[in-house]
């Protein structure tokens, strides 16, 4: 970008994309506010006509109609009756459920339901299970077959509430998810987050970080993939709370926007990034860290990883003298040569473009040029 534009939100911070649908408009959205992008799809959809748990459950509810259904998500159930239409059942199924009670998730499937010809009996506010849970079990479902429509993620504990209240429930699989056939692009960003060269993960579907945690755990680096998203250096942003649950019971902290859908979701990173970056006035100029940027005085500077590695050591004790040796530490890959450490300050100090926001201090090392915490 020139120096006349003014610094998008997401400039400066890469994003990490684990979504296997709908990734290219999230990208999108992210890209257009600044971001640098890298997708990695966790898993791959099963094709619904190839599916044949989809076909079996269709034709066992054709024969034995439930008394309730559970939507949970507009694209499966679209999708579901898109399947039984193409295996010559869509008008059996829509007429099965037509008997039944119909309870959606959220506003998504109620319009899918309606425009399918059906009519929900009710939604929650909350968009949760949670409160489909609790108001079918304060109603009572003993004796009642029950329809859950699933959405990738078995909804172990939704399923197990409702048997144990003494209900039937026949799970409706209406898309599958597997791990994605090329796992390369899900190791390189599980690397990069473990590099520190990624500042947020986003998640969009709750297999999604489950089969993220899954491959890091083939790989022998689940918990230092669970360590980086633990303290917060790594933002893991989801979609929803159902989205976030595999990653909160992992002692992951999550952020979510309170409308679950992806443009609140890019906006909750466009506050949350430069909220977190650290900043400084520094010889008169403000200097902003982002995660493979600054920002001085307003304008972007793009900063070689080195020079980034040593800016963030030097801010970790701002003003204060940090060794040649410690510095040296903090490069990836420099080895015992200290003259790596005078070659990528070099450098970092003309990425800035401004003089005196890192000093050298004769024999001892350089520091950031702002009064040290504690004088």
């Amino acid at each position: 970008m020139s120096e006349q534009e003014p610094v998008r939100p997401l400039d400066g911070f890469t994003v990490g994309v684990t979504a296997a649908r709908r990734a290219d408009d999230l990208g999108a959205l992210l890209e257009r506010r600044g971001a640098t992008v890298q997708h990695a799809p966790a898993l791959r959809i099963v094709p619904l006509a190839d599916d044949a748990e989809l076909l079996a459950g269709t034709k066992r509810l054709i024969a034995e109609p439930p008394d309730l259904a559970v939507a949970t998500t507009g694209i499966g159930f679209r999708g579901w009756l898109e399947a039984a239409d193409g295996w010559g059942l869509g008008d059996e199924l829509r007429a099965a459920l037509a008997g039944a009670e119909i309870l959606t998730r959220g506003p998504k499937v109620r319009g899918a339901v309606r425009a399918a010809g059906l009519r929900e009996s009710w939604s929650p506010e909350s968009e949760s299970m949670a409160e489909v849970r609790d108001r079918l079990l304060g109603e009572g479902v003993r004796g009642r077959r029950i329809a859950v429509q699933l959405h990738g993620d078995p909804l172990s504990d939704f399923v197990a509430a409702l048997r144990a209240d003494g209900a039937e429930v026949v799970g409706v699989p209406v898309y599958r998810w597997l791990p994605p056939e090329d796992l390369a692009p899900v190791d390189r960003l599980t690397d990069a987050v473990l590099a520190g060269a990624v500042d947020a993960l986003t998640f969009t579907s709750a297999p999604a970080a489950v089969s993220l945690l899954e491959r890091a755990g083939e790989r022998g680096v689940r918990d230092p993939l669970l360590a980086e998203l633990r303290d917060g250096r790594v933002l893991a942003a989801c979609v929803g709370p159902v989205t976030a649950a595999p990653l909160e019971a992992a002692g992951v902290p999550t952020a979510s926007p309170e409308r679950f859908r992806l443009g609140p979701l890019v906006q909750l990173l466009c506050a949350r990034l430069p909220e977190g970056a650290a900043t400084f006035e520094v010889e008169g100029h403000g200097v902003e860290l982002r995660g493979h940027a600054v920002v001085v005085d307003g304008r972007l500077r793009a900063v070689p990883p080195a020079g980034m590695a040593l800016l963030r050591e030097l801010a970790r004790r701002p003003g204060w003298v940090v060794s040649r040796a410690d510095l040296l530490r903090a490069l990836p890959g420099a080895g015992t040569d200290e003259h790596a450490v005078e070659t990528a300050m070099t450098r970092l100090r003309a990425a800035l473009g401004v003089r005196g926001v890192v000093q050298t201090v004769v024999k001892r090392g350089y520091r950031l040029a702002v009064e040290p915490d504690g004088r």
